[in-house]
């Protein structure tokens, strides 16, 4: 059970129409006939409503039902309210009449299961019915990373750090039960609230590895997002959770300049560029960044796996020690933002980005998850290893 068959799910990424909050859009309704926007509202209302009436009654009686805000291959997911508490939560509604879905859920049950700290996604309850599996979990209503970033007036190193040490801390507690998430990148890191002082969240165990029966902690599924993609996954070695250090240093270096360190439409090119671990500090905002952040990145993106700082040691790490005391406390932000924006509309105009219906989604690329994109990251290797190479990489498959 890897991630040939596991499911994506963006919580937050609408898919009908966008959630209103209560009494927006009242007032005037009857004045005016209803617009474009007043049809796309009800026609949302209507699926939302046909949904809910598939609902396990167990779960209705619990919760109301308020928004579709999510879907995948095998799953749906929608905002809930706790009917006694009227706490918003997260609903994942797994269909499991075949057997992917089957699958994909138990294998991010298992993961989920097992997890409970201050940074990862919380797994509330479970509801198992003939056909269907409903996950409440955690709903985290602050947006993601970058998101965050690119609206919020101001951003320095310090505030870099406060976000790397808990995501670091949540991957130190997974670690430690061997359980690696193969897909961390900003997208899967999302603010609990609104607020200030929000903590982050890591989200999205469908790729996540636990072991197998046997203990073999080893993994060798070709799988996670092509940018953030550790060089020993590309080369089709037997890997460890040390995939997770490399894409945690990827994520560094794009919060603190709003650039990845290896990009490229092609994923030849892509592939090319993380095997030859060649990236630079060159452009803004580097000159103003310190040596000990980039010192940071260096010992995350080595390519050697086993040379790598491990979570704990990225804890430990004299940037993060000292919360970035000694760095310049010049605002980033704007940059950044600048950075993240150029990137998202070359992206946008791109072949392979053009159907993407996120005009600020920073990443446009798709998840490497069954056997018919793995086939076609199969042609990019081709092209980048030699076809005599790539046969013994792949023979495994």
């Amino acid at each position: 059970m890897g991630c040939g068959v596991s499911t994506k799910v963006v919580p937050g990424s609408p898919v009908l129409a966008p959630v209103k909050q209560e009494g927006q859009g009242q007032g005037n309704s009857r004045d005016v006939g209803p617009g474009p926007e007043a049809v796309s509202e009800a026609a949302w209302r209507m699926q939302v409503a046909r949904f809910r009436a598939r609902f396990d009654p167990r779960v209705l009686a619990r919760y109301d039902i308020k928004a579709l805000i999510g879907t995948g291959s095998f799953s749906k997911v929608v905002r809930a309210e706790q009917k006694t508490t009227k706490k918003p939560f997260a609903i994942k509604v797994v269909e499991t009449r075949v057997r992917e879905g089957r699958e994909a859920c138990e294998s991010e049950l298992t993961i989920l299961r097992r997890v409970r700290h201050r940074y990862i996604v919380q797994l509330v309850e479970i509801f198992e019915a003939q056909d269907r599996v409903y996950m409440v979990m955690e709903l985290a209503t602050g947006g993601e990373l970058l998101d965050r970033l690119m609206t919020q007036g101001s951003f320095t190193e310090q505030d870099a750090v406060r976000i790397l040490q808990m995501v670091a801390d949540g991957i130190r507690y997974l670690h430690a039960l061997r359980i690696t998430h193969r897909d961390l990148k900003p997208e899967n890191l999302l603010y609990y609230h609104p607020g200030a002082e929000s903590k982050i969240l890591i989200t999205d165990f469908g790729l996540a590895h636990s072991g197998n029966k046997s203990g073999d902690w080893t993994m060798r599924t070709f799988c996670g997002t092509p940018e953030y993609i550790a060089p020993e996954i590309l080369l089709r070695k037997p890997y460890t959770s040390a995939v997770d250090m490399w894409a945690l240093g990827v994520i560094t270096y794009v919060l603190l300049s709003g650039v990845l360190p290896f990009d490229d439409e092609s994923h030849t090119r892509l592939y090319r560029k993380i095997l030859k671990g060649k990236y630079n500090y060159t452009g803004e905002p580097w000159p103003n960044i310190s040596h000990l952040a980039k010192d940071f990145i260096d010992k995350l993106l080595m390519f050697e796996a086993g040379h790598r700082m491990s979570a704990g040691q990225a804890l430990d790490h004299p940037w993060v020690i000292t919360r970035a005391a000694g760095s310049s406390m010049k605002n980033l932000q704007r940059v950044i933002s600048r950075n993240l924006m150029r990137r998202a509309s070359l992206s946008s105009q791109s072949p392979e980005s053009a159907q993407s219906s996120r005009s600020r989604s920073y990443h446009k690329s798709k998840h490497i998850r069954n056997m018919r994109n793995i086939r076609v990251e199969e042609s990019s290797l081709s092209a980048l290893l030699g076809t005599d190479n790539l046969q013994s990489h792949f023979n495994q498959f």
